[in-house]
């Protein structure tokens, strides 16, 4: 490959998702590197004024500044734009930065939000707290009821807000309708697609507009680095998101973009195969436990649905035990080798109780209203072996009552 043929869309939008996962974004520097280079730089310098000047100008391509460019993260943002099917992405320094920046950037007061009920703690906090105090208004749904999306759009809706699967009850979204309705309303769609990634569910082949992501999760996969990204249109990119970033600064540094960048190549890999373990789990936990939501299992009310959008059913689901935190808490402090941890996409197994970590913030109400209730257990299936996993959660079970 030559040095810059990873960056020469004409080339890369020909390769199949695998060859963009391990070439994609490609730059090498002078040196010829096979691996692609770290730049650790907060500035940069030029042989004349003259570049300067057209540079911030936007009349030359090149870097000037680590908050508005940077080589290693350029390389990343490329990558994921291609395996994503976008026209541009734009790294964040953390998942989080990516949902706000994502919803900042085009809201302003006076405007209305369509938002799913099911999210993660922190994607409702933005939305029930957040942008009320900047004068923008949510209306939060059932975002499993089609019907429901229709009937809260009002003139001033100017966004539809959701993830699919959803963090952590597993609700499906069905994003050909959902997003053809904003489309028929000129309303922008943001999908947070962190369960999933473009391996296992592309929602822009579903007509989104947008894509956010906690990149920390399966991206990294390994629990290394914080890192986020947002997906679009080249316009959208550069008119509506870029001002935003560029003055705010919720950029992700390179170090952490080269670390995401080499877990791209594995991601296919790992996630098929967590998916694989995570169903041999479900099937496990579905005759053991009194509730599990788990879209790879025909019993998950939205199986069919679930199937129709995604590759493979992912790492993460959930399930339920009639204890309450007593009886959740039980099980997880009797696991041996699955960890007691609030990440998920990690190559290891973890486990946490949300009312009492991801989603507490939200309080009791909150979270009885889109289903995290106290004996809701989350569970991100790793790439151990899934039989050593099953004879950890079988005593583990047991040692809880179940």
């Amino acid at each position: 490959m030559k040095k810059t043929t990873g960056q020469n869309r004409e080339i890369t939008k020909h390769w199949r998702p695998a060859t963009q996962a391990v070439r994609g974004g490609t730059w090498r520097s002078e040196h010829g590197e096979t691996s692609e280079a770290l730049f650790l730089s907060s500035g940069f310098t030029y042989d004349d004024a003259e570049t300067v000047a057209a540079r911030f100008a936007g009349e030359q391509d090149g870097m000037t500044y680590s908050r508005l460019q940077n080589p290693t993260v350029q390389m990343l943002e490329e990558r994921i734009a291609l395996m994503e099917g976008a026209e541009a992405c734009r790294a964040q320094a953390t998942g989080m930065a990516a949902m706000t920046t994502a919803l900042l950037c085009q809201l302003q007061m006076g405007d209305h939000v369509v938002a799913a009920r099911a999210a993660f703690g922190s994607c409702r906090w933005l939305t029930d707290n957040l942008l009320p105090k900047w004068g923008i208004s949510t209306t939060t749904i059932d975002s499993r009821d089609n019907d429901a999306w229709k009937a809260a759009i009002q003139p001033n809706t100017k966004v539809f807000f959701f993830e699919t699967p959803a963090n952590p009850t597993m609700d499906i979204v069905d994003m050909a309708y959902v997003c053809g309705l904003a489309k028929e309303h000129g309303i922008t769609t943001v999908v947070d697609n962190a369960f999933a990634t473009s391996v296992l569910q592309r929602p822009m082949d579903f007509g989104a507009d947008v894509v956010a992501y906690s990149a920390t999760k399966l991206m990294d996969g390994q629990g290394r680095v914080l890192a986020g990204a947002v997906c679009g249109s080249q316009q959208w990119i550069d008119d509506v998101l870029l001002p935003f970033q560029r003055n705010t600064g919720p950029n992700l540094s390179p170090f952490n973009a080269w670390v995401v960048h080499k877990g791209l190549e594995t991601l296919e890999l790992r996630a098929m195969r967590q998916s694989e373990n995570a169903l041999k789990v479900g099937k496990f936990l579905e005759a053991r436990v009194p509730h599990i939501m788990h879209p790879g299992l025909e019993s998950h009310p939205q199986h069919t649905l679930a199937m129709q959008q995604m590759k493979a059913c992912g790492p993460i689901f959930a399930f339920s035990v009639d204890g309450g935190r007593k009886q959740a808490h039980a099980l997880l402090n009797g696991l041996q080798l699955i960890d007691i941890s609030n990440n998920i996409g990690d190559a290891r197994s973890l486990m946490c109780h949300p009312a009492s970590s991801t989603h507490h913030g939200m309080g009791p109400e909150a979270r009885e209203a889109m289903g995290v209730g106290e004996g809701l257990i989350r569970i991100n299936v790793g790439l151990e072996d899934p039989a050593d996993l099953i004879e950890d959660l079988d005593q583990a079970l047991k040692a809880a009552g179940l």
